[in-house]
């Protein structure tokens, strides 16, 4: 209730009014049945706007940190992380990933849809970066179509590190729909999976016209190492 309280009362008017969203493929969106939105990650508003302009309702899963804050600010952090349809997920330890697929998956599995960061975290420099895999053993394991979503200029209204979004035109682009019912019962299989990630990561390209790095981007965000003392 409160998702679409905030959606189309509260949140969403707001929203619309002040950035204007110019959206360009959104009937690629399918009506019904479980759908996989794939997208890159500019910023921390796109998990927003996705939502915002998107009639069915978006899934997302965050890091349970987000929902444990003390005080008025916790309170506020986790208010708007419920409003917006986003499931916490312990992310410590080495089941992380799995648990965040798992969570996903439920959602598939009642026909829902789901949002995804196949990068992992936002991009360091606006490129687009080597997707994980996850977002093909999602895709493999529910039996849903993959469409691929292009932020395409989030980082301008809201840099990685702003709080206060700047007052722009926000655009974002959906792309036809993705089907890998061909490689159904591969889930599991490392070249099948890496092939599909790579498919959507370039479909994102195409659509979003960032340079693509063929890395991952938490590498760029890793600390360098202190050279040894001599």
């Amino acid at each position: 209730m409160l998702y679409w309280l905030l959606k189309y009362v509260i949140l969403g008017p707001l929203l619309k009014l002040i950035f204007r969203p110019q959206v360009e493929g959104l009937h690629n969106v399918p009506a019904t049945g479980p759908v996989i939105l794939a997208s890159n990650h500019l910023s921390f508003s796109d998990s927003i706007f996705t939502p915002l302009i998107t009639a069915r309702k978006v899934t997302f899963v965050a890091k349970a940190e987000y929902f444990t804050g003390k005080g008025i600010k916790g309170w506020l952090t986790k208010m708007f992380f419920v409003g917006t349809g986003t499931i916490p997920v312990d992310r410590s330890g080495g089941r992380a990933a799995r648990a965040a697929l798992d969570t996903q998956l439920q959602v598939l599995r009642a026909g829902g849809v789901a949002g995804i960061y196949p990068e992992g975290t936002r991009s360091p420099d606006g490129r687009l970066y080597r997707g994980k895999t996850g977002v093909a053993r999602l895709a493999l394991e529910s039996g849903a179509v993959v469409v691929p979503v292009a932020m395409l200029n989030a980082d301008e209204i809201q840099p990685p590190g702003k709080l206060i979004p700047k007052i722009d035109r926000v655009r974002i682009r959906f792309g036809a729909p993705l089907d890998f019912s061909r490689y159904a019962g591969l889930a599991g299989d490392r070249f099948v999976e890496r092939a599909v990630t790579d498919e959507i990561m370039y479909e994102l390209m195409e659509l979003s016209g960032r340079e693509y790095v063929d890395i991952y981007a938490q590498k760029l965000k890793e600390p360098i190492p202190a050279p040894l003392a001599a």
